[in-house]
């Protein structure tokens, strides 16, 4: 239903297969998106720029951060495992909205994040006001650009009805609070994961690595990491899924403020279909992400894929 909805003028209020106020459009909803110049286009490129900054930046970060954890709680010479483990994992089961309102008021320009900063003699920005990319926040910092005129070539040529200046601005002040927020409420579910397949590495292996004098960076590197391979692929599946599926938290942050630097194809998709009564659009952009989902998960197999060294095949 949702894709004979994607190529209809839709509004939601009569049943889409018997006409009415449904105008059959063809492929109209996505040549807004991807053709025609306009403010539809300019959004959902928005939009794109914003979540590859998600899966550049929170993916690898997630996946190092909950790999990292789950090495330190399977020490079996650390005392209170139990609790360091109920303590990483306590974000990834808290509610998404309420933990989402407590890093407003934490991040707000007078909220505790920016007190503890001055104590150190730093004023911290106003985060979820600060539309400024940070790649050229610190290039201006150091002279190389000006950040508030930008010009040449990535002021003047782009891709999308985007400049390549917005382009490659990176994530702004607002979005890099939402990365941090969205690392540290799902790492503690990929640290279990990792947790549960590292206890079952054999004891064997890790004992007869210490036998032959090897070290702990040889027994992580070369033992380890080669046993947790499919839990790798699927972990990095997962954070690359949900890096493309975040709303709640841009719902309850600011709905793509400031200046859409937070806008996600998600909340895109929800705004054009409920906030515009725009459901061909909507169901469009979702087609559109489901699409970008199965390519990024299949490139992403090929780049883990096992090689049989002797066969030169494939597995």
């Amino acid at each position: 239903m949702a894709l004979w909805v994607s190529l209809l003028e839709w509004d939601g209020q009569s049943n889409p297969f018997t006409g009415g106020r449904a105008d059959f459009v063809g492929l109209d909803n996505y040549r807004e998106l991807f053709v025609e110049d306009g403010l539809d286009r300019t959004l959902f490129a928005t939009s794109l720029r914003n979540n590859a900054y998600f899966v550049l930046i929170y993916v690898p970060v997630a996946t190092a951060l909950s790999l990292g954890l789950a090495l330190i709680v399977n020490q079996r010479l650390i005392r209170g495992r139990g609790l360091l483990r109920t303590t990483f994992y306590f974000p990834s089961v808290t509610s998404a909205i309420a933990v989402s309102t407590v890093f407003l008021f934490l991040f707000q320009g007078s909220g505790a994040v920016n007190s503890l900063l001055s104590w150190v003699g730093i004023e911290g920005p106003n985060w979820f006001a600060d539309a400024r990319g940070v790649v050229w926040v610190v290039l201006g910092a150091i002279g190389l650009v000006d950040p508030d005129r930008p010009s040449g070539f990535l002021a003047e040529q782009g891709f999308l009805g985007l400049t390549w200046f917005e382009w490659l601005s990176g994530p702004s002040v607002a979005m890099c609070t939402l990365l941090f927020l969205l690392i540290w409420t799902s790492s503690g579910t990929f640290m279990l994961i990792f947790l549960a397949a590292l206890q079952n590495v054999p004891q064997e292996l890790e004992e007869a690595a210490a036998l032959d004098g090897v070290s702990r960076r040889e027994l992580l590197w070369h033992v380890i990491l080669p046993a947790l391979r499919p839990v790798l692929f699927l972990v990095l599946t997962l954070a690359l899924i949900g890096s493309w599926q975040v709303f709640d938290m841009v719902y309850i942050m600011g709905q793509g403020a400031p200046g859409n630097t937070t806008l996600t194809p998600a909340y895109l998709s929800y705004q054009s279909g409920f906030g515009e009564a725009d459901y061909g659009q909507g169901a469009a952009i979702a087609f559109v992400l489901f699409g970008i989902i199965l390519v990024c998960t299949g490139v992403q197999r090929w780049l883990l894929r096992e090689r049989n060294a002797r066969f030169g095949r494939t597995r």
